[in-house]
């Protein structure tokens, strides 16, 4: 690869982080990266996986690596290891996420949190719109990350300038709602797990365009990147591509034009609720990259389309709210589940259309 493929690749890398989603981090795609790689000395005398490694990798405790191990992240020759496994010459030892290796300085910042819940495992952050949750690609400073590196700066886990110190997910810059964070390696990996997993339950509020005939349903349909606009991800229906994506949706409001419904998501891809609902026709009301942001249902009155242009200023982004978050706590094991309500923007619109369905029938 020459020096300028290799920019544009990582132009590329860069521009997908951009993407974050309503997706975890761990779930977003079934492909490892790797984060740590050797190839053991030809002299080297049998010794356990843990203590091999822990004088060889940085910043990384014997219990650390034991739970990566316990996780599968931990391959010796392209299979997974457990701790006690003994280390042979030539082994060809792998460190794997999820996600792929990043390389970033981290500015802690002192940006206001809307904070939900705090144990010593956790933090629950209710995200206004707008906030990127991590550096990347022009967004360097005033990401959820810088916050909570100030926020959490007493935490080990925090000190490390990692640019994913305690995300296990994320959701677009542009949705709102909660948010989980590890503050310990251990919960960090336990949550992951159960993102990968697909045990987390997620339940997301969108208004969207159009009226459904059922009152819930079920969309099913690999997605991946669309082949002609890389800033937008695209639904492989027939499964030659892409990664399998389940949506479960339930309708809390009709208002004729539009929809309220909760989703419930089974999987988590990029963009899966925005992307899942264009495709079935019900672009999300405002949303800009899949064409939520002009009118696609309603009359010709320009008092209509007056109406529709004050939503879309009280509401500039599009209509998802991370409404509620259920995991197993990973230090009780105990089944939790957090809530936020509707923020302003959202909640304004909702009360909009409901005074415009009430007029409506009236004048009916």
């Amino acid at each position: 690869m020459s020096a300028v493929e290799d920019i544009l690749e990582q132009e590329v890398l860069l521009e997908d982080e951009l993407l974050d989603d309503e997706s975890a981090l761990s779930d977003s795609s079934d492909e490892m990266f790797e984060h740590f790689s050797i190839v053991v000395d030809k002299g080297q005398k049998m010794l356990r996986l843990d203590k091999f490694l822990v004088d060889r990798m940085e910043h990384c405790s014997r219990n650390r690596i034991q739970q990566a191990a316990d996780s599968g992240l931990l391959l010796v020759n392209g299979v997974a290891a457990k701790s006690s496994y003994k280390v042979k010459p030539l082994d060809h030892i792998t460190f794997v996420m999820p996600y792929p290796k990043r390389e970033l300085e981290i500015i802690p910042e002192d940006i206001p949190l809307n904070i939900v819940y705090e144990d010593d495992s956790l933090i629950i952050v209710n995200k206004q719109p707008g906030m990127v949750v991590h550096p990347g690609c022009g967004n360097y400073t005033g990401t959820l990350v810088n916050a909570l590196t100030f926020y959490l700066k007493d935490i080990p886990l925090f000190q490390k300038g990692d640019m994913r110190a305690g995300l296990v997910h994320r959701i677009d810059k542009d949705t709102s709602g909660l948010l989980v964070i590890a503050k310990t390696d251990e919960a960090h990996t336990r949550l992951a797990k159960q993102f990968f997993d697909h045990t987390i339950h997620r339940r997301y509020v969108a208004l969207v365009w159009g009226n459904f005939e059922e009152d819930e349903g079920t969309i099913v349909g690999n997605i991946g990147r669309n082949p002609r606009d890389r800033q937008q991800m695209y639904v492989f229906a027939d499964g030659s591509d892409g990664k399998h994506a389940v949506t479960h949706y339930k309708v809390l409001r009709r208002y004729g034009y539009v929809t309220l419904v909760e989703c419930r998501l089974e999987t988590g891809r990029t963009h899966q609720i925005r992307v899942h609902m264009a495709w079935k026709g019900h672009p999300l009301f405002n949303d800009a990259r899949y064409g939520g942001d002009r009118i696609l249902k309603g009359t010709t009155f320009s008092k209509y389309k007056q109406f529709i242009e004050n939503c879309f200023s009280l509401l500039p982004r599009q209509a998802l709210h991370a409404r509620s978050l259920g995991f197993v706590h990973p230090a009780t094991g105990k089944d939790v589940c957090f809530e936020s309500e509707l923020p302003n923007d959202l909640k304004s619109v909702i009360e909009k259309w409901e005074m415009y369905c009430s007029s409506r029938n009236l004048e009916e």
